[in-house]
C-alpha cells in the first residue's frame, strides 16, 4: 500500500494561548514547531500566520517572515517539509488572501470550495469569484491546491470548478469534518463523500475536537492517502490532557504503522501528490508593504 502522508496543521486562525500554551503563534514559535513535527514524521506543514497581537492575519509581509524563519530552521536541522500556506480568511479582502502566493510560490495552498456558517457563529466566506481566481492562480504558479471539504455541497462545487477549468485534476482533497455548521465527524459523512471524488484523486482527513481520533481511524480504515493532525483542529491528546503538535504527529505515526502503513517523507509526498518543489528562497522575494 502507498505510503501515508502526515500533515501538521500547526495553529490555524483561532487556537489561542488561553486554550493551550503549546500553540505556536510567533514566527519563531512556528519555525520551531515545524522542526519538531518534521522530526516526528510530518511531511507537510499547514501554516496560518498571526500578527504581533496573536490575531489571525493574511499579511504578505508576515507570511514572508514566517516562511523565511521556517526555511532557515529546517536548513539548520537538514530537514525537508512541504509548506502548505492557507488562503482562508473571510475577514480580509480577496486580494489580501491571494497576495502571498505569487510572492512565495508555495508547493501547496488551501482551496475552500464554498461558504458556510462556521460553528453557527459567522460566515466562512469563499465567493465564486474568489475561487475562480484562486483556481486559475494555482495553475499559473504551479501551486497544488489542497481542496478542504467541510460540508456536503462543497464536493459538488469542486466538480463545477473542474468543468470550468478552474481546477485541474488530479485533485487532492482534505476532509475537515466535525465543524458545527458543516458535516459531522463520523463514518456516515465519509461514506457520503468518498464515492464523489474526482477520478484519480488523493485524499486526507481530519476531525475537529472530539472527532479528531475517530476520523484518523476511519481514514486509515478506508485507505486514505493522508492524515492531518495538529492544534488547529484539536488541542487534546486525551480528555483533559493538552497536546503538542509533535505529540499529535507521533501518535498518528504510531497508529498508522499499527495499521500497516509506512510514513511518507516530504519527497515521497511530492511524488504522491505531483508537487513542484519550490525553487526560490524567501530571501529573494520582493513584496510591497
Amino acid at each position: 500500500m502507498e505510503k501515508l502522508i502526515i500533515t501538521a496543521a500547526l495553529c490555524g486562525a483561532g487556537t489561542t494561548k488561553a486554550q493551550t500554551p503549546y500553540v505556536p503563534i510567533t514566527p519563531d514559535e512556528i519555525a520551531e514547531d515545524v522542526v519538531r513535527v518534521a522530526k516526528a514524521g510530518a511531511a507537510i506543514a499547514h501554516i496560518h500566520v498571526r500578527d504581533d497581537a496573536g490575531k489571525n492575519t493574511m499579511s504578505t509581509e508576515r507570511f514572508v517572515t514566517v516562511v523565511e524563519k521556517v526555511e532557515a530552521a529546517l536548513e539548520k536541522e537538514q530537514l525537508d517539509v512541504v509548506l502548505n500556506l492557507t488562503t482562508s480568511g473571510s475577514a480580509f479582502s480577496d486580494e489580501m488572501r491571494l497576495a502571498h502566493l505569487p510572492v512565495l510560490k508555495p508547493e501547496m495552498c488551501s482551496f475552500d470550495p464554498g461558504s458556510m456558517n462556521w460553528a453557527n457563529s459567522y460566515v466562512f466566506l469563499n465567493s465564486p469569484k474568489f475561487l475562480e481566481t484562486l483556481g486559475t492562480l494555482t495553475q499559473t504558479l504551479a501551486v497544488k491546491p489542497e481542496i478542504e471539504i467541510f460540508d456536503g455541497g462543497m464536493i459538488q462545487n469542486v466538480n463545477y470548478y473542474v468543468r470550468k477549468g478552474d481546477l485541474k485534476p488530479p485533485l487532492h482533497y482534505q476532509f475537515v469534518l466535525g465543524v458545527s455548521g458543516g458535516m459531522p465527524g463520523n463514518v456516515e459523512s465519509l461514506a457520503y463523500l468518498l464515492p464523489k471524488l474526482q477520478p484519480n484523486s488523493t485524499w486526507s482527513i481530519t476531525g475537529i475536537g472530539k472527532s479528531h481520533l475517530p476520523m484518523l481511524l476511519a481514514g486509515l480504515a478506508e485507505g486514505c492517502n493522508g492524515l492531518r493532525v495538529g492544534l488547529e483542529d484539536n488541542i487534546f491528546l486525551e480528555k483533559g490532557v493538552l497536546a503538542t503538535n509533535a505529540q499529535l504527529v507521533t501518535r498518528a505515526v504510531k497508529i498508522a504503522k499499527l495499521a500497516g502503513r509506512e510514513i511518507a517523507t516530504a519527497e515521497e509526498a511530492r511524488q504522491i501528490l505531483g508537487l513542484r518543489r519550490r525553487p526560490n528562497k524567501t530571501k529573494d522575494c520582493i513584496y510591497e508593504t
